[in-house]
């Protein structure tokens, strides 16, 4: 049962019609919001460094992610890339480990690679000194372009972040060029529905490549972040792989981020905001059902 009910809510959060519905009534947009909340730093930049603050102030790291994928009109584009900006911007006003993180189609890799890159690198050179810039897994026909741009940034010196998905079947590959690249890998399981040819199935057999992925990665010395609410994996893992530092969904199990803190695990706060959030919002519901 759980299958068939993840994709059907992972279905509705990719329902353009849907999220449209929900914005176009006030009442229900805010009941949908209310429901949102815990998961989303705000609706705008300045709710958003809100919410980063407090984090940083109860010793949590964060990534700042401005919500939005798949953009394909420049005109789209030229809004987004500003919300970027203002975003990379902020960051240097915060007095804490804060990340930007990106989504590449969300910055115009639909467009072309290289429109992606070069606002890429603007975002890059806005950085305050010892940021990073985390970049975003999405969809696996994306998964290759997402690689190579993250290696191509990484030769040019830029403080990247990668993020691969453990149920990928191309997964062990990529974390050999990136490591060997020098690039610190955040491994997550995988939030999209992929055919079997392309991933392996949710549940043990994802565990168990995520936990030789883990591995894989904290042997090639790169930086390894765990992001994951699995307890009974992240427990172990953390038992045999120092120095390694967990990343976590606001909203979700914040009393595992404060205790993690508190045992000396440094934990990283994935914290989105912007008007996209109801997607979101249902992504979070159907990952609850298995994910």
């Amino acid at each position: 049962m759980i299958a068939p009910l993840r994709r059907a809510l992972y279905a509705l959060a990719t329902n353009p019609q849907l999220e449209s519905a929900v914005h176009a009534v006030a009442p229900v947009e805010e009941l949908a919001y209310h429901a949102a909340r815990r998961y989303v730093a705000g609706r705008t930049l300045d709710e958003a460094l809100t919410t980063v603050r407090r984090l940083v102030d109860h010793g949590l790291a964060v990534s700042l992610d401005l919500f939005g994928e798949g953009v394909d009109d420049e005109a789209a584009l030229a809004d987004v890339v500003d919300g970027y900006r203002r975003a990379a911007a902020a960051l240097g006003d915060v007095d804490g480990d804060v990340y930007l993180e990106i989504v590449p189609s969300h910055l115009g890799l639909d467009l072309g690679a290289d429109i992606c890159r070069r606002h890429v690198e603007e975002l890059v050179g806005m950085l305050p000194a010892g940021a990073r810039l985390e970049i975003s897994a999405e969809e696996s026909r994306r998964t290759p372009r997402i690689v190579d741009l993250t290696l191509a940034l990484a030769a040019a010196g830029a403080p990247v972040q990668a993020t691969v998905q453990a149920n990928l079947r191309r997964s062990p590959a990529d974390v050999d060029r990136l490591a060997a690249s020098g690039v610190p890998i955040r491994l997550v399981k995988g939030a999209y529905l992929e055919p079997a040819s392309v991933a392996h199935p949710w549940g043990e057999e994802t565990d168990l490549v995520y936990v030789r992925l883990a591995r894989q990665v904290h042997a090639a010395g790169s930086g390894l972040v765990l992001a994951t609410h699995d307890r009974v994996l992240r427990e172990a893992l953390l038992e045999t792989l120092p120095g390694t530092t967990v990343a976590m969904l606001l909203g979700v199990r914040e009393d595992d981020a404060r205790t993690l803190v508190a045992r000396g695990h440094p934990v990283r706060i994935y914290a989105p905001y912007g008007d996209s959030w109801f997607r979101y919002l249902m992504r979070r519901l159907a990952e609850a059902q298995g994910a």
